[in-house]
């Protein structure tokens, strides 16, 4: 091919018999390198760059991407024979936050993993003290947005400055006012005049004017700004 000098091996080329190769975020491929790939995964056939011979694949692909399972189906990126062709074994990896809530010891051990990698060293001494930081800072139920890179971030930030701000992501307004509304009912803990309250707050959220809320609610115009203006200050305790 253009610009070659000497003999090369492709990755399908130089992988052992019963060998693997990774393909890290397969998600990002385009169309037309899916085909050439589809070829490999169904005849298990491959003809290096330039030349003409075909070659046979006899090891295994494990393909890698961050994207959701859904994302990438029904042609949104990937083909659907291209798809299927590649998912015979799948494994959902949960998002960090889920798998230490599942099982907090694991953020101990990811942080033994992390400041060994990045020191040379194994101390637990640091790691108590890096953890100390990051709970300070972020608090013990952060929700680590960036997962394990972020995680990465966030222990080489308190080495190197014994700080990190992390991300805030704050619920909409009017989601969390209805999950507050919800939990409320479900518990039987809400007043009556908050849960009113709470209704017209959130028809006025989505109608945008009193006197549609009012219209739909069939309260008057007054009591519609009376309720969302008490709502405004809180629920009462």
């Amino acid at each position: 091919f253009t610009g070659a000098v000497e003999d090369y091996q492709g990755v399908f080329d130089r992988c052992s018999p019963h060998g693997s190769i990774l393909l890290d975020e397969i998600g990002e491929i385009p169309n037309h390198v899916q085909i050439k790939l589809l070829r490999v995964l169904q005849e298990r056939h491959f003809s290096p760059v330039g030349a003409h011979t075909i070659l046979r694949f006899n090891g295994r692909v494990i393909a890698a991407t961050n994207r959701p399972k859904e994302s990438v189906m029904g042609g949104k990126i990937f083909r659907d024979d291209f798809y299927y062709r590649l998912c015979s074994d799948i494994i959902e990896v949960p998002p960090l936050r889920t798998r230490l809530k599942e099982s907090p010891s694991e953020l101990d051990d990811l942080l033994n993993f992390t400041i060994r990698r990045m020191t040379g060293m194994h101390s637990k001494k640091l790691t108590l003290q890096v953890k100390k930081i990051i709970d300070r800072r972020l608090g013990k139920n952060y929700h680590w947005p960036g997962n394990v890179r972020e995680l990465e971030q966030c222990v080489r930030s308190v080495l190197l400055k014994k700080d990190y701000r992390g991300k805030e992501i704050r619920e909409p307004a009017e989601l969390s006012l209805s999950k507050t509304l919800q939990k409320g009912i479900k518990e039987k803990t809400i007043a009556v005049p908050d849960l009113v309250a709470g209704y017209c707050k959130l028809l006025y959220d989505t109608l945008g004017t009193y006197e549609k809320v009012a219209r739909k609610t069939g309260l008057d115009r007054r009591t519609i700004k009376k309720h969302i203006e008490t709502q405004k200050k809180g629920f009462n305790d």
